[in-house]
């Protein structure tokens, strides 16, 4: 697979041999999230305690944003990462600065499907995140696969999936994710043209948090975005919105 990079406005792209992005890192910022999607695979972080989570999967390394995000600001949490193309890693420290620390960051060369199957491993969160250079997402976008994604869910676990589609059309992948997951999903549009967001529970969300720790209403959860931003940057508050427009509030509680 050919990969390049490219440079605009003090933002660096990473390609995988085309002109389809399929990362981004701020020079000046290289640990915040530039793409719009990033942003919004981080929902989860609103719906549990400052210190979850502890246990990370991540299928698809790209240029690291994901990665580096979380190892930047949830300290305790080791991450592990899947990624098909060991180019890809060169790329990401190279030009991305992907950190290097053995202790927390493990990166594992296999097919993210194969992964899964063969890991007895249970993850806090799960982030998938993996194409190819014709922004394809195969095996990955599967029944069996969210099967094993769900299996390997710890007790109060939640997936983040990136869709990514030409057509705009994520219907067929969307009900492969509720068939899994017992229609326990929320799937919102992406500010990024192209992508939608899914995220799954083994349990019904609101149900699922600790009962110490329950946010639960727009203005908790609202609350919860600004502390994220204050303590990371990272603004959840257009991500939440979304979140409200698309109807997941129900008797002022968040359902799925």
């Amino acid at each position: 697979m050919s990969i390049n990079t490219s440079e605009e406005a003090g933002v660096r792209y990473l390609h995988f041999g085309s002109d389809w992005v399929q990362g981004a890192m701020r020079i000046a910022r290289p640990y915040a999230l530039e793409l719009d999607y990033t942003k919004e695979m981080m929902l989860p972080l609103l719906l549990r305690p400052d210190d979850w989570p502890r246990r990370v999967l991540l299928i698809g390394l790209g240029a690291g944003s994901l990665c580096k995000f979380l190892w930047r600001y949830r300290p305790e949490a080791k991450l592990t990462v899947v990624e098909i193309d060991p180019q890809v890693e060169a790329v990401a420290r190279q030009f991305f600065k992907l950190p290097d620390d053995p202790q927390r960051i493990r990166l594992h060369f296999a097919d993210g499907a194969d992964f899964m199957i063969q890991s007895r491993q249970r993850y806090d969160l799960i982030l998938v995140d993996g194409f190819d250079n014709n922004a394809r997402a195969g095996r990955l976008d599967s029944l069996p696969f969210y099967l094993d994604c769900k299996a390997r869910l710890a007790k109060e676990g939640l997936l983040c999936i990136n869709l990514l589609s030409r057509r705009k059309n994520f219907k067929h992948s969307i009900q492969q994710i509720k068939t899994a997951f017992d229609d326990h999903v929320i799937v919102i549009r992406s500010r990024d043209e192209g992508n939608a967001i899914a995220l799954a529970t083994a349990h019904n969300t609101t149900a699922a948090l600790p009962s110490n720790h329950e946010l639960r209403t727009f203005d908790e959860l609202q609350a919860a975005a600004r502390h994220l931003r204050q303590a990371t940057h990272l603004n959840l508050l257009p991500a939440l919105s979304n979140l409200a427009a698309s109807g997941y509030f129900k008797n002022g509680l968040l359902q799925c």
